[in-house]
């Protein structure tokens, strides 16, 4: 702990006064204006010794905090006679009058420039962060801000400052002068960069502001600084842990159990329990399942043991679907023999008169040794190990981990996901992580060399901190998507700092996807197009998604999707006169126009029986040379028209041109149907072929945007 902190928790005050602030702030580097700390009756002319004006002069109380408020800041005084009379009037302003003063700080005015803000922040969730703004108006009205999670990196911080809107002025827009950006970037790496003020004392300080630090072309001046100090909770006990074991080995017991035991089965009516054991009879589980019943000697004609504590094998997974009042007591009885309980039920700490009852759960399951997973959630759908929680899951082993901390849209994830061809590695709802949580699935999914593609819906992220290192450390990059759930939350209401005031509730999380290789989504569907795209495409990270071509029917549809692509960053750019001269020698029939976008009715898709499209596409990808080929197509156009499939001939094409170019363009498909049988059963089977040829299929061209521009997003960041 610092001096000034020290010092401060002592005297049992919340924050540092300002001449404590910038001497902390000077420890790390930060240029703070010379200064001393006076009193009214002082001689301010041997104070001044050796200083040089114009002066400032800030009240120094514990008791006001916004001296400008107060009246406690004067500016452009001229000698010591000007900072005598400045001191004698704030002395007698009644809200200063009646304050505890420690002094009058008398400060050297810092040269003229841009004022700058720079700010830290404890976020409850992932710890120190760092803000950059322009001060004035631009903070407090236009709240041009960016936010990063501590430690940034000088990349970081340079993209900070790209992020900023009013970037220009500091660029020396409009006749303005150009201020140093690399006194900007130093400034915030000594507050948030690795060993900065925030990264060191982050834990101590809830609120951080530097404001302003003045900038021009040489320097960068701190002329406030703003410390308010966190409460020191007690640590929360956590459940049993061993970090000792590789993950793989830790949850293979999880994904792959040899044993499950069954709580809350019935003998005499079919209820959850029940039909999780029917169920997993259903889908191939062949393991032992021990039903767990005081009484019953069957269960679902399996014989039933009275706890947990007297199975004729240890369990590796428990699942628990009873009265919520009985569960700690139950897992209790484990005594070191099971070693995961997934919770079922409700009724814990997701309402207030089961807060202590979920403290109790975890107390006894830490004196079993047993991991527990919920309560409040749905189940656990893992291929490998032949477990399922929804119906007719795919057996098949795939290469997508999901996490989720809602059940019902687990569900629903697994479904939709199902139909557009994701295919999983493992799929864990969670509910309220009372035990395991976000952090220790990213965990395991970093590590699984089945899973190449991770995916989480959350609500709250807990152990925030270490969800982001594991993330920002990892050896193995894979990408990671996220919906957030509770985007519209309030956040800090009684913020006492620029910084505090500016974090709105999704900061942390805009930080975390800025910094390290996940991408954020706003729907359902938007999740499940993400995860698709990066299982069945190959991130680039030496050539980002940036230039796209559209191809195919409907004119129309091609402008609005260029719109679509332009709002998302990606680029639909004329193709060049190479491009357009050959497109042109192959005689296409009227009506198809070969700029980008390519629109190709359905009499030119026919021509050559259909074989134009690998003509097409030979010549984008030999002479333009994109990113990202979008195909779209309108389907009850094509479906019974004519002795010709062109879509038959475009998945030879597709997979031909790839294997011709391999790695220069992502493929993807957009078959648009008009809701009839006929042709949704036609869609169906097409998207299946494109799933086999390793083409993501969407609905609209706008999800394919979303898709796309998504996995631009991971790209960029594998590069770094």
């Amino acid at each position: 702990m610092s001096e000034q902190i020290e010092q401060a928790r002592a005297d049992g005050r919340s924050a540092l006064t300002e001449p404590e602030g910038k001497a902390l702030a000077a420890q790390f580097g930060l240029v703070v204006p010379q200064s001393v700390l006076v009193s009214p009756k002082e001689d301010l002319r041997a104070a001044l010794q050796g200083m040089s004006p114009p002066f400032v002069v800030k009240v120094v109380s514990p008791d006001i905090l916004h001296k400008s408020d107060a009246g406690g800041v004067k500016v452009g005084l001229t000698d010591h006679a000007a900072v005598s009379e400045a001191v004698q009037d704030m002395a007698a302003i009644p809200a200063i009058a009646s304050a505890n003063v420690e002094g009058y700080l008398v400060e050297e005015m810092a040269p003229a420039g841009q004022e700058i803000v720079i700010g830290g922040l404890n976020d409850s969730q992932f710890g120190p962060m760092v803000m950059v703004g322009l001060g004035g108006v631009f903070v407090e009205t236009l709240k041009d801000v960016a936010f990063r999670l501590c430690p940034i990196s000088e990349v970081d911080a340079h993209a900070m400052l790209a992020e900023l809107k009013g970037k220009a002025i500091l660029e020396g827009a409009r006749g303005s002068q150009a201020v140093s950006l690399d006194a900007i970037v130093k400034a915030l790496l000594n507050v948030g960069g690795k060993d900065g003020l925030m990264h060191r004392y982050g834990n101590d300080i809830e609120e951080l502001d530097i404001n302003p630090l003045i900038v021009n072309a040489e320097s960068a001046v701190a002329v406030d600084a703003r410390v308010i100090l966190s409460a020191k909770p007690e640590p929360e006990a956590t459940a049993q842990t061993n970090d000792a074991v590789p993950p793989i080995e830790r949850f293979r017991p999880l994904f792959e159990p040899k044993t499950i035991a069954v709580i809350g089965a019935s003998t005499t009516s079919s209820i959850i329990a029940n039909t999780f054991i029917r169920r997993m009879k259903a889908y191939g589980y062949d393991g032992d399942i021990y039903p767990i019943h005081p009484k019953a000697d069957e269960i679902e004609g399996l014989k039933a043991y009275p706890d947990l504590g007297q199975t004729p094998k240890p369990i590796d997974y428990a699942y628990v679907a009873t009265r919520a009042d009985r569960i700690p007591d139950m897992i209790g009885a484990a005594k070191g023999n099971v070693k995961f309980a997934q919770v079922i039920s409700s009724g814990f700490r997701e309402v207030d008169e089961g807060v202590a009852l979920e403290a109790d759960l975890l107390r006894q399951a830490k004196a079993a040794g047993c991991r527990v997973i919920g309560p409040n959630c749905l189940g656990l759908y893992s291929p490998r190990g032949k477990v399922t929680f929804p119906v007719d899951a795919p057996k098949e082993l795939g290469t997508v981990g999901v996490v989720t901390q809602s059940g019902g849209l687990g569900t629903d994830i697994i479904k939709r996901g199902q139909w557009r061809g994701l295919r999983f590695s493992g799929f864990l709802t969670v509910g309220n992580c009372a035990d395991i949580g976000p952090a220790d699935m990213l965990e395991f999914y970093l590590a699984d060399p089945e899973t190449t593609v991770i995916g989480f819906y959350l609500e709250d992220i807990g152990d925030g901190r270490r969800f982001f290192e594991l993330l920002r450390l990892s050896e193995t990059q894979k990408p990671v998507v996220i919906l957030k759930g509770g985007r519209s939350e309030l956040g800090r209401m009684a913020a006492a700092s620029h910084t505090g005031a500016l974090a709105d509730n999704m900061a942390a999380w805009q930080a975390l996807v800025a910094q390290t290789p996940c991408t954020m989504v706003d729907t359902v569907d938007a999740f499940v197009n993400a995860l698709l795209t990066l299982q069945q495409l190959t991130a680039r990270p030496s050539r980002p998604t940036e230039r796209v071509v559209l191809f195919g029917n409907g004119g129309g549809t091609s402008v609005l999707a260029t719109d679509f692509f332009a709002e998302r960053g990606l680029k639909i750019a004329p193709f060049p006169e190479k491009t357009r001269e050959t497109l042109e020698a192959l005689g296409l029939p009227p009506g198809t126009s070969i700029v980008n976008p390519i629109d190709t009715p359905v009499g030119t898709l026919q021509h050559e029986e259909g074989r134009v499209a690998n003509e097409i596409l030979e010549i984008v990808y030999k002479t333009a040379a994109p990113d990202a080929v979008v195909m779209h197509l309108n389907l009850a156009a094509f479906v019974g028209r004519g002795d010709v499939d062109p879509i038959d001939n475009l998945f030879e094409a597709a997979v031909s041109i790839g294997e011709k170019y391999p790695g220069q363009a992502h493929f993807v498909l957009a078959l648009r149907s008009d809701g009839s049988a006929e042709i949704d059963n036609k869609k169906r089977d097409y998207r299946q072929r494109a799933l086999d040829a390793s083409i993501p299929v969407f609905d609209e061209l706008p999800d394919a945007a979303e898709a796309l521009a998504a996995l631009r997003h991971i790209e960029r960041r594998f590069r770094g």
